[in-house]
């Protein structure tokens, strides 16, 4: 049983993300954030859950619907919405933007604008925990789209043959930006892609934060003790389009109604309240809690300075040997 503290915890979280990401949504039509911006709206339950179950320094990498999970790792909204914006108090100092949230601090080791290209990372952040003989494991996001790419079968095959402490979860919102994954996948039972590798795959409901903690932990147990590699398939839904540039409209309407009914957040506050874990003032003032740390992440953003020509220079690889002063 997850103790009620955690549970309110999770709840918060996840709100957290739902209300950012409206926020972000909101900001991007106004024209004050740029490039690519891909929302986790629908998905919350599967970084909250899956984060949820990991010790403090595990690894984490993700793909570049990647606002959520560097939410629930502990990142800091200001520090989001900053990078967002584009702007020097950023969590990457204005430079990632939406794509490439990192933060170091938190073992959150970024989002990444390749499909599939979270998958050889985490099996690198596994041999090197294989190495050390350290008990990190390493959590690696990615989509359904990113199981047929070329990345997925050498990770995984890697990932095996060393017996690396390495989680691959799969969010499988059923489409690769547009396309439907019957039309792009041979086999669509993602968990049992993992068969051919001698890895065990679960799939879990990621519509149900409960079950995906739950599940996870599992998981998370058994991969820290040494069994090697394992695959897990949360099936969910993504509310928006692929990112903001996208209507969405080759779903049909039914499809998302359906979804929108197993929403995860009502469905953890009506949890919450059958079982007496809080009450409905409790949950009316986590939602005013939120909306004011959301308006603060955004105003802190907004009046932050944006990096000076300088930052270009920043953060940049030198050369290892001085130069020649007679050059």
């Amino acid at each position: 049983m997850i103790p009620a503290a955690d549970q309110i915890r999770m709840y918060r979280q996840m709100l957290l993300i739902r209300r950012i990401e409206e926020r972000i949504a909101e900001c991007y039509g106004e024209g004050r954030i740029g490039g690519f911006t891909h929302l986790y709206i629908g998905q919350e339950a599967v970084a909250v859950g899956a984060i949820a179950s990991l010790h403090r320094d595990d690894y984490v990498i993700d793909t570049y619907r990647d606002h959520g999970h560097f939410l629930a790792r502990g990142g800091a909204p200001k520090a989001l919405m900053a990078e967002l914006f584009g702007r020097s108090t950023g969590v990457c100092q204005g430079k990632g933007g939406s794509m490439h949230l990192a933060d170091a601090q938190h073992y959150f080791y970024g989002g990444t604008g390749i499909v599939g290209g979270s998958i050889p990372i985490a099996a690198g952040l596994g041999l090197a925990s294989a190495y050390r003989e350290d008990d990190r494991i390493t959590m690696a996001f990615f989509g359904d789209g990113a199981t047929n790419q070329g990345v997925w079968h050498e990770g995984l095959n890697f990932a095996k043959v060393w017996n690396l402490p390495v989680i691959f979860v799969c969010e499988n919102n059923f489409y690769g930006i547009g396309t439907d994954v019957r039309l792009s996948s041979a086999f669509v039972e993602v968990h049992k892609k993992a068969a051919g590798y001698g890895i065990p795959g679960y799939q879990i409901n990621g519509m149900d934060v409960m079950e995906v903690r739950q599940r996870c932990e599992e998981v998370v147990r058994l991969v820290r003790g040494g069994s090697g590699p394992a695959l897990i398939e949360a099936v969910c839904y993504r509310y928006q389009g692929h990112s903001m540039t996208d209507p969405g409209r080759y779903r049909a309407r039914a499809e998302e109604e359906l979804w929108r009914k197993r929403d995860p957040i009502p469905r953890l506050a009506k949890s919450m309240l059958a079982e007496d874990v809080v009450d409905d003032a409790r949950l009316q003032e986590l939602e005013r809690e939120i909306e004011v740390e959301v308006e603060d992440a955004v105003r802190f953003a907004d009046e932050s300075p944006e990096p000076g020509p300088e930052a270009l220079y920043a953060d940049m690889f030198h050369d290892r040997y001085p130069s020649d002063p007679h050059a």
